[in-house]
């Protein structure tokens, strides 16, 4: 299988494609979109995608900020809230941009712990709010669901350092939010309680979306400062404000993915836990994190590289043994699970099967 063929499980990228009406209006598309700036204002607000995001979260347009993916307003966050040798308290296992912006405004990281409890990992919350007084920190940085643990955290710990960090800029990074049938959306009310809180959001997970570059964010009432800092005179892309927009228009499709990718999880669980010493973590996203006894490791890389089945085998000391696995479609998912388990050392499998070993 050459490069161009091959099936990437390592990048945590939506393989179902977007929905038909986002294809639509690229087939509809005419030059007006290309050589004018929008004309929103003329309808009375700042762009067609705020405005809808507005409704859609029950906020004022304003508190509606656009960006280039969650990406571009978290290194707008980063550089706007917290000065040089401040300190950012991120989770212990997560994104490593987070750090990497950190450090270019020299700022100082501080990890908050998260451990692994009965097959899913969990935020210390406790030990989090502890770290309040001992640490001084200028922001917070939140990520449910966590990459790559693949956790959410419970409403009622958010709620928790929400209330303890309430003076301080708290970032909640929901880029895998909506891959959970059913979740209900109603995050962006604790704004209004919370006027420091920042909610990201992303067109890139979910909605299949992740060439098009479009994010937004959720802001409290104390951070007009921060929409200023972030406000864009001429708008946003109008083209992705309009695939946005119909992805938006589409929910069952959107609603069917979940459920696919919800059922397709579940079974990458049954699969990896039929083989012994395998574990494998819950996840509330679009991936699965996956630790391999030590020798397994080299022998399934070979084996799913050759056959062009590109899975993230983590090299990072704290995940050594550890793979990420994102969820392709249906059938690339059995592809996968078939290639593994025919690549598996034999004595492991057949202790996976039942059989005795030699």
């Amino acid at each position: 299988m050459t490069d161009q063929n091959a099936i990437l499980f390592d990048r945590n990228e939506n393989r179902y494609g977007p929905a038909p009406a986002c294809l639509e209006v690229l087939r509809q598309a005419d030059a007006e979109l290309l050589f004018n700036y929008t004309r929103a204002f003329k309808r009375g607000h700042y762009s067609d995608l705020s405005a809808r995001l507005g409704d859609i979260h029950g906020v004022q347009e304003k508190r509606i900020i656009l960006g280039y993916g969650c990406e571009d307003i978290l290194k707008e966050a980063v550089h706007y809230f917290l000065g040089k040798s401040r300190k950012i308290l991120i989770p212990s296992a997560s994104w490593w941009y987070y750090k990497a912006i950190a450090d270019e405004v020299g700022g100082i990281t501080v990890e908050f712990p998260l451990v692994e409890i009965s097959e899913r990992y969990e935020f210390d919350v406790d030990a989090l709010l502890g770290m309040r007084e001992e640490h001084d920190p200028g922001m917070i940085l939140i990520a449910s669901p966590n990459n790559p643990t693949g956790n959410t955290l419970a409403r009622e710990d958010l709620l928790r350092i929400l209330d303890a960090y309430h003076d301080r800029p708290v970032v909640l990074d929901q880029a895998y939010f909506g891959l959970t049938p059913g979740q209900a959306d109603n995050f962006s009310a604790l704004t209004d309680q919370f006027p420091n809180l920042l909610i990201l959001r992303t067109f890139s997970k979910l909605y299949a979306l992740a060439g098009v570059r479009m994010g937004y964010g959720i802001i409290g009432e104390g951070l007009d400062g921060f929409q200023k800092y972030c406000a864009r005179n001429l708008g946003y892309n109008r083209l992705s404000e309009r695939l946005a927009l119909a992805a938006i228009d589409s929910p069952e499709y959107y609603e069917g993915i979940a459920r696919s990718m919800a059922a397709d999880r579940d079974k990458f669980y049954e699969f990896f836990r039929s083989f012994d010493g395998c574990e494998v973590f819950e996840s509330d996203a679009n991936f699965i994190l996956v630790k391999f006894p030590d020798h397994v490791i080299p022998v399934l890389k070979e084996a799913l590289d050759a056959q062009g089945l590109i899975v993230k085998f983590f090299t990072e000391p704290a995940f050594l043994g550890y793979a990420r696995i994102s969820l392709g479609t249906v059938e690339e998912n059995v592809l996968l699970m078939d290639a593994i388990h025919e690549a598996w050392p034999s004595d492991m499998a057949q202790a996976a099967s039942g059989g005795e070993v030699a």
